[in-house]
């Protein structure tokens, strides 16, 4: 079965509709979708959906073909050709009433320079303190020969002969609406309307070339990854005076060798040993500033929280640092020695019970407990 949208569905009209309201709904719905009023990426595609539509209801032999074996019965009997549309310029010109040169002043107006990206990788701590980075890129810029004019300094330009200064070509095409004019983009100028005698030597005519530059990014303290910082005026040059686009640099944060991030949270999970669980103890850990002493309770269970207040991130936004989590973890030998079983039997004898279920009180197990803090 095809997956091709029902014909009527996309004029939007019923099946009985005569040639007048397709016409009506034709219009109403080109007005809508055409590319030159629509900035919608999908546009174009519906456009051409539009013009299929229309080209299959209004000609009787393909529309009662469509009505009878709808569109496997067009490609069967060959009636399904409608690669060649509808020129998008003559459709304005008939349904908007703008004029080409209207539509062609716009187009050949001074734009703004494209924006561009620069993915930068950083590491952990440079996320959390904040830094500053040095990037190299290569981006395209303003010939400073001749100032984006594309001509040799001292050379004047002149109207194009091919295209007589529009920077279009017209064709007259004939299609089931009547003559219609297809508009290109003149080959000869490329569409500026303007012919360079003289290029210039620098750029080869084209206005701009390549150049390699050096850049200072302010990383500010808190940032994660994704986390975009614009630099403005950096971007692609712009036309005939018009503003550069901006460069947007996008960070990539790298794994840390022990912590991990949760929000303004920074999580480190910290393996002790029985005797350390059982007895508590004192020892020293890492954080993203320097070395902390961290007393660990007599009793601890395997998942226990111990928090570090005010060693975590800095918010990007206010300042404020979170938390260091610290995540216990009993570390159990795999291997003993003769005397180390023996001192575990003899300890192992003296407990309350061996093993057996736990019941179920409320209290959130291990594993929930990890989950929760590390976003999981």
């Amino acid at each position: 079965m095809s997956s091709k949208q029902d014909y009527y569905d996309i004029l939007g009209v019923a099946q009985d509709a005569d040639s007048d309201t397709l016409k009506n709904a034709y219009r109403r719905l080109a007005k809508q979708l055409h590319p030159d009023v629509n900035n919608d990426e999908s546009s174009e595609a519906q456009f051409k959906d539009l013009n299929e539509a229309y080209g299959v209801l209004s000609d009787p032999e393909k529309r009662a073909a469509y009505d009878r074996y709808g569109h496997e019965g067009l490609r069967t009997m060959g009636l399904n050709d409608f690669s060649s549309g509808f020129p998008f310029d003559d459709i304005f010109d008939q349904f908007f009433g703008e004029s080409g040169e209207s539509r062609r002043d716009k187009r050949r107006q001074p734009r703004r320079g494209s924006d561009l990206r620069y993915n930068l990788t950083i590491s952990f701590e440079q996320a959390v303190n904040g830094a500053t980075q040095e990037i190299e890129i290569t981006r395209p810029e303003t010939c400073s020969r001749c100032s984006g004019s594309r001509a040799e300094p001292g050379t004047s330009t002149s109207h194009c002969v091919q295209c007589a200064g529009r920077g279009e070509i017209q064709e007259v095409r004939q299609t089931f609406l009547g003559s219609m004019v297809n508009v290109t983009i003149c080959p000869n100028c490329q569409g500026s309307g303007e012919k360079i005698s003289s290029p210039c030597t620098k750029c080869n005519g084209i206005g701009q070339h390549n150049a390699t530059r050096k850049l200072l990014v302010s990383i500010p303290a808190g940032v994660d990854n994704e986390t975009q910082i614009r630099l403005s005026g950096e971007g692609g040059p712009g036309q005939l005076g018009q503003p550069n686009g901006d460069l947007y640099v996008v960070l990539t944060v790298e794994q840390h060798k022990f912590f991990q991030r949760r929000n303004d949270d920074i999580i480190l999970e910290l393996e002790i040993n029985i005797s350390e669980a059982a007895l508590g103890t004192t020892v020293m850990i890492p954080t993203i500033d320097s070395q902390e002493e961290l007393r660990i309770p007599s009793g601890t269970q395997p998942g226990d929280i111990l928090r570090l207040r005010g060693l975590g991130v800095p918010n990007v936004r206010n300042g404020k640092r979170g938390d260091q989590i610290v995540i216990t973890t009993i570390s159990i030998p795999k291997q003993t020695t003769s005397e180390q079983e023996r001192l575990l039997s003899e300890l192992g004898n003296t407990f309350q019970h061996r093993a057996r279920p736990k019941e179920h009180t409320g209290e959130k197990g291990f594993f929930e407990q990890v989950r929760q803090i590390l976003g999981r």
